[in-house]
């Protein structure tokens, strides 16, 4: 060793190259656009999804949101600032959409051009040993012209062929890739889809009660949330009218009294200003289609009609209110808000019975969902309702914390218990409340995607193409004349078992085969 180099390994040093910018996102590229990576990404988007289907969305169920923000006001801030009301909308979710989206593109260009190449090219030729092959066998036998008759019956079993004078190369199974591209293609698609029909869609909520007539507009909504390119002149003018509203109950199976069996709401729709009048019906899991709109029986319940006079028999409110089901009795509870009641305003917070019986406690309760006995009872509060300051309010709760309880509670008066058709006095000369009759409600989800059909379109080639690639084998065969007959190889991408039962199967043919 001259005396100039070091005497210890450890004394040279190493220069590494700058990797730099250009290097690092050459790096990055390659680590996000690796099949591991997209299906890690798409591992992490299905379980970014499940808080989607365990809290309440705003998109679907704006009530619902509300009603978590009253129960559990502390934890909801907490989940409103990571956005899990708005899961599908959320800046995490659409991160993890948008790389998976860059990954697909990124594995699949590539991987097509690939195999573009490989379907032009020729089977390579045979190997030197076909017994390092998985499947080999040397068979003895005088038949002539064994490489022609290999050729044809391999051409005939779906086999690219190219022949030598003493040999034959055979190749199939590129369908299998072919599949495996059109389902990550049409992932692609899904993905596009989804995102460009969550953009132009809507979703909006709406409560009918029977005779009325729902508007399509933005004011016939109770809520509605629309698309980040939605726009209004997507709303097709119809109006739907609620005519009836059918529940058919068990009542012979002792085991299931009460279960509700179908529901039916009979409707009637109008396509524009000057349409004619068609018949419809809403069911379960049965939409009723419309142009640019879907409408979905999403709940029912009852609505009692109620007349309340003030003290001088001046109507102060007179209308069906929905009342929304406590249980599966529908025992239901409904508010009552008379802002403009004469000589002071007042609320109501009323249960309604479809069928009412005394409980042990002295409590009432509904034992069946239909209205046998129906009874309506109400709370009666004076006070301010909170309804002048401007500040919206929840249509299904009353705020007491400014009023005093007048009859029902510690109240001195006792809770109003009304019947079909009876009226009763309110306490401090409120005037009176007339149980007048009954009808139902049902709760609409009108929601409209353009996109479904791509998305089913997509969803149908993804799985036809996963199918092709779990049922289409890859195989090369080879067959080499020798001295004394003909040697045979295969093999096979990936695990294939019946590469010999081939192997088997093609010398039975070659043996058979008339070719002279």
């Amino acid at each position: 060793m001259s005396s100039s180099q070091p005497s210890n390994s450890r004394d040279i040093e190493i220069d590494s190259p700058e990797i730099g910018i250009r290097g690092w996102a050459r790096w990055f590229w390659r680590q996000l656009t690796s099949m591991r990576t997209a299906l890690m990404l798409l591992l992490l988007l299905a379980i970014a999804a499940v808080p989607g289907s365990i809290y309440p969305q705003r998109s679907a169920d704006p009530n619902g949101v509300k009603q978590f923000f009253e129960y559990n006001p502390d934890l909801a801030v907490v989940f409103d600032n990571f956005q899990l009301f708005d899961v599908y909308t959320s800046v995490w979710f659409s991160a993890i959409y948008i790389l998976l989206f860059t990954s697909l593109i990124g594995c699949v260009v590539p991987r097509t051009k690939v195999h573009y190449a490989a379907l032009k090219s020729q089977p390579p030729a045979a190997p030197r040993n076909f017994a390092r092959m998985p499947a080999h066998q040397i068979v003895k036998s005088r038949k002539a012209k064994v490489v022609e008759k290999a050729a044809v019956i391999l051409r005939k079993q779906g086999y690219r062929v190219v022949t030598t004078r003493t040999a034959v190369s055979a190749e199939r199974g590129y369908l299998r890739e072919t599949g495996n591209l059109i389902f990550h293609f049409s992932l692609i698609g899904v993905l596009v889809s989804v995102g460009i029909g969550g953009g132009l869609s809507y979703s909006g909520q709406r409560v009918l009660i029977e005779g009325d007539t729902f508007v399509n507009n933005l004011a016939g909504y109770d809520s509605i949330s629309p698309g980040t390119f939605f726009d209004e002149n997507q709303l097709t003018p119809l109006s739907v009218r609620l005519d009836k509203f059918n529940v058919v109950f068990d009542i012979r199976n002792e085991t299931n009294i009460g279960t509700p069996l179908d529901f039916k709401a009979l409707v009637t729709t109008r396509i524009g200003a000057d349409g004619e009048p068609v018949q419809g019906q809403i069911r379960v899991n049965e939409p009723l289609e419309l142009p640019n709109a879907k409408l979905y029986l999403t709940g029912n319940g009852y609505a009692p009609i109620v007349t309340v006079r003030d003290a001088s028999g001046e109507v102060s409110f007179s209308g069906p209110v929905a009342f929304l089901p406590q249980d599966r009795n529908y025992t239901s509870l409904g508010i009552y808000k008379l802002p403009d009641a004469k000589p002071k305003q007042f609320g109501m917070i009323a249960f309604f019975y479809p069928t009412a019986a005394d409980l042990e406690t002295g409590a009432k309760s509904s034992i069946f969902p239909d209205p046998i006995n129906p009874l309506l009872t109400m709370n009666v509060y004076e006070g301010d309702l909170g309804l002048d300051d401007g500040i919206p309010r929840n249509v299904y709760a009353l705020d007491i914390e400014k009023m005093t309880q007048v009859a029902g509670g510690e109240a001195k008066a006792a809770a109003l218990q009304l019947e079909t058709g009876q009226t009763a006095t309110l306490p401090n000369n409120l005037g009176t409340v007339t149980f007048d009759g009954l009808k139902r409600f049902i709760s609409l989800d009108i929601s409209y995607n353009p996109a479904v059909g791509w998305i089913l379109l997509f969803a149908l080639l993804s799985l036809g193409g996963l199918m092709i690639t779990l049922l289409v084998p890859r195989r090369r065969v080879w067959v080499r004349k020798t001295e004394d007959g003909f040697e045979l190889a295969a093999l096979a991408r990936g695990d294939d078992p019946t590469l010999e039962k081939v192997l088997n199967d093609l010398t039975d043919e070659i043996k058979k085969a008339k070719i002279e």
